[in-house]
């Protein structure tokens, strides 16, 4: 019996720790997007540079691949995949110089981080 009260207690605690390190994870990535699609947004919509732009989208694109690797492992594929899908729908509008149009896909792009934001902290509504 107090065997395996210790190995519940060792489970959850497991359990708690790595969802924990998902969890900033998580939250580092979500933060790094919105910081750097928030900055996009801007030179969208004052028009800076052909280059500048399509530099700060390559940038964000590349580092974006490598985090959500690692987070496909534990998030929603279908989150990621809607994530993918508004990145390369604004990515197609910068290289053809309509930024006005790129707009709309980045605030998608936004709402969908803040939901796998909101998904992923530890809250009584999530666990149940």
């Amino acid at each position: 019996m107090y065997k395996e009260i210790v190995i519940s207690i060792v489970v959850i605690v497991l359990i708690v720790i790595l969802d924990i390190i998902t969890q900033n994870f998580t939250n580092e990535a979500v933060a790094f997007m919105e910081d750097n699609l928030l900055a996009l947004k801007e030179d969208l919509i004052n028009e800076s540079s052909e280059e500048q732009v399509q530099k700060k989208m390559e940038e964000m694109f590349d580092v974006w691949e490598e985090k959500e690797e690692k987070m496909a492992y534990y998030i929603e594929h279908a989150e990621l995949e809607k994530i993918d899908t508004e990145l390369n729908a604004l990515k197609a509008n910068i290289l053809v110089n309509e930024y006005k149009e790129g707009v709309p896909e980045l605030e998608k792009c936004l709402y969908t981080l803040g939901n796998i934001k909101e998904k992923s902290e530890i809250k009584v509504k999530n666990i149940f």
